[in-house]
């Protein structure tokens, strides 16, 4: 059964980092695609970072371009996003998402974490 277990978030000030990490279990995902998305109170989820096949390659929703970074350690099948200049609008729950296959597609993963709650005050 494959699981996908986030962690790292927490309440911050605007200006401050936070780095989450996923977990991934049951399969590994490192010829697949990763990602990140996110969901504020009252809105849709929405996408905020992916890294996909075996080159890593990597790209970001423009919320992101710029402040956030992730990556992926394939000898520990873990998934990160390091996040730096945090602003009151990143405030949301942010999830870690994976499919089996390589894709631009943003949306559509086969598995999904249960989330982690990111807050930063102003």
């Amino acid at each position: 059964q494959v699981r996908l277990a986030e962690s790292g978030g927490g309440l911050v000030q605007t200006g401050g980092t936070l780095r989450l990490s996923c977990a991934a279990a049951g399969r590994t995902f490192s010829s697949g695609t990763m990602a990140w998305l996110r969901q504020a109170p009252g809105k849709e989820r929405e996408f905020v970072a992916q890294i996909r096949g075996a080159s890593g390659f990597t790209m970001y929703a423009d919320s992101a371009k710029g402040r956030f970074t992730i990556s992926r350690d394939d000898t520990k099948n873990m998934l990160y996003l390091q996040m730096n200049s945090l602003k009151p609008e990143d405030t949301a729950v942010y999830y870690c998402a994976a499919r089996t296959s390589v894709s631009a597609r943003t949306d559509r993963y086969d598995y999904w974490g249960q989330g982690t709650q990111v807050t930063v005050s102003s």
